[in-house]
């Protein structure tokens, strides 16, 4: 059952934070979850300490993340210059995430700030988008609230909104979803706006709803080279796993495309090592070498946030580790 209190959330942190004590390599999206948490259970500040100490962290993945969640979490408690002057400097950085940029946005948005967050939405899709290409599954949520961010300005649609439509596919149009005159439909007491208002309402829960359903991403797991050496060297018998690095590059890459062109959304790739693998078998109480292993390892390492997604966002270096572009490396049919 997902929290529902603010004692459940409080709760539900100190789980998490036990957790990353207990797995350090998975430590940053643990107190990120944890601070996540915190902010809703209404304990803002120890959650600015959680993202404080993230950010003291000399080797933080995330770091653009990281300050655009504390900067929201900043300005709700009344701390807006202070907030300002970090969503400021995300986007004088202009991060290669989708993340951090919808944050900013958002963050934006929700103090009513909508041509900052119009900027926000403009500039990330710049910098993520190639006119022609498919849009990546994280980028697709910069789209739509872009979208949402015009219809409340009043802006006549362009050539981003009309691909936000075409990657909507829910029941209810975006443009009835994000009609601003909603509003105007909650007070009504004709039946046929109450009736149109429950059915947009209900297209709104079930997007929702699939997104929780996958809170993360459908990942494949990736060995490096000598991750992979140091494997098979300990476990021999996963050799009929992985025949070469090569090979399991090759199939990885396979395996994601199959999964894509069989309509799977929100794919990811999690990279695996050896003392994380055989902590991992421990607790399943398991042998490492039992290859039936490995799909519980990578969904649980997905689950804890170590995912990335795929295909790599323009310009991003190849998610094999090869230190190429994606389009130069995998990225070519």
């Amino acid at each position: 059952m997902r929290p529902d209190t603010p004692a459940d959330h409080t709760t539900e942190a100190e789980r998490l934070l036990r957790t990353a004590a207990q797995y350090p390599q998975d430590r940053e999206p643990l107190l990120l979850q944890a601070a996540a948490h915190l902010e809703l259970a209404g304990d803002r500040a120890r959650a600015t300490t959680l993202y404080d100490e993230l950010l003291a962290s000399p080797d933080l993945d995330h770091p653009h993340l990281v300050k655009a969640l504390n900067a929201a979490n900043l300005w709700e408690y009344g701390h807006e210059a202070e907030a300002r002057a970090i969503l400021d400097g995300i986007r004088a950085a202009g991060p290669l995430d989708p993340a951090p940029w919808e944050i900013v946005a958002e963050t934006f948005e929700s103090h009513d700030e909508l041509t900052a967050a119009h900027d926000c939405f403009t500039t990330a899709l710049t910098l993520l988008l190639t006119p022609g290409e498919e849009v990546p599954y994280a980028t697709q949520s910069l789209l739509i609230g872009r979208h949402r961010v015009r219809r409340l300005m009043g802006t006549d649609h362009d050539v981003w909104d009309e691909l936000a439509d075409t990657l909507h596919t829910a029941a209810v149009p975006l443009d009835e979803l994000h009609d601003p005159k909603r509003l105007w439909a909650l007070g009504s007491s004709d039946p046929g706006e109450l009736r149109a208002e429950i059915t947009r309402i209900r297209a709104e829960l079930g997007t929702y709803r699939t997104a929780l359903s996958r809170p993360f991403p459908v990942a494949v797991l990736h060995w490096p080279a000598a991750e992979l050496d140091e494997l098979l060297a300990a476990y021999p018998n996963l050799r009929s796993e992985y025949p070469s690095h090569p090979d399991h590059l090759a199939r990885l890459e396979a395996a994601l495309r199959d999964l894509h062109h069989a309509g799977t959304p929100n794919l990811g790739i999690v990279t695996g090592t050896v003392p994380s693998y055989e902590a991992f078998a421990a607790s399943e109480a398991t042998s490492p070498a039992d290859p039936d292993l490995l799909p519980q390892y990578a969904t649980t390492l997905a689950a804890r946030g170590r995912a990335i997604p795929w295909p790599p966002a323009r310009n991003a270096a190849c998610w094999c580790g090869s230190g190429r572009t994606y389009r130069e490396c995998h990225g070519t049919d």
